[in-house]
């Protein structure tokens, strides 16, 4: 009987730690915010008729406005962010971004004319975020189905990462950079280049 009630007490402490960690976030906030992301975007960007150059600018803000790029950065960049210099960080993470907003200024084309359907929120095990979840239907086959990863400070909002399809963007950043840091004579230095090389 003793054993049955530590072990009963173990699980209410368990419980209401977990919902202490996602009580503090607000999830219809969070959804709400995301939607406005993505409404500005396919307005004032996909569907709006105006030359790449604009679009690729006013993604630019949208980007910087709606994702945390230092945390994304120190994310991706992984266990090298510890033995980065302050400036290696910050050529990083500009380096990241300008790549980042020409890459997907271009690719969200793909949703010109569709809407993002969102279905609810799902709770995160770290503290302070959630995932809000949507789909965007296709011409063929199922919805595409988008995650984001929002994380609240205080009464703001921010994308920490895109799961589109299962496939985590800042994972998939994370191991392509670590793999091309291993090889690289100079380490962050020419991860830092090729980015840059790359966004030229």
């Amino acid at each position: 009987m003793k054993k049955y009630l530590i072990l009963l007490a173990l699980v209410c402490s368990f419980s209401f730690a977990s919902a202490n960690v996602n009580a503090a976030v607000d999830a219809q906030g969070a959804e709400n915010f995301v939607k406005n992301v993505t409404a500005d975007g396919i307005e004032n960007i996909i569907n709006a008729n105006i030359p790449q150059a604009e679009k690729d600018k006013r993604f630019e803000k949208l980007f910087n406005n709606a994702l945390d790029l230092d945390f994304i950065g120190q994310f991706v960049l992984g266990r090298y962010w510890r033995t980065s210099t302050p400036a290696q960080r910050e050529a990083f993470i500009e380096a990241y971004r300008k790549l980042n907003v020409q890459t997907w200024s271009k690719r969200f084309d793909e949703f010109k004319g569709r809407n993002f359907i969102f279905t609810g929120t799902t709770p995160s095990n770290t503290k302070n975020q959630i995932f809000v979840n949507s789909e965007v239907p296709m011409e063929q086959g199922a919805p595409a189905k988008v995650v984001w990863r929002v994380e609240q400070k205080g009464n703001s909002y921010k994308v920490v990462d895109i799961i589109i399809e299962n496939v985590s963007l800042a994972i998939t950043a994370r191991n392509e950079y670590s793999a091309y840091i291993k090889k690289a004579p100079n380490g962050v230095d020419d991860l830092i280049k090729d980015l840059q090389n790359k966004t030229k």
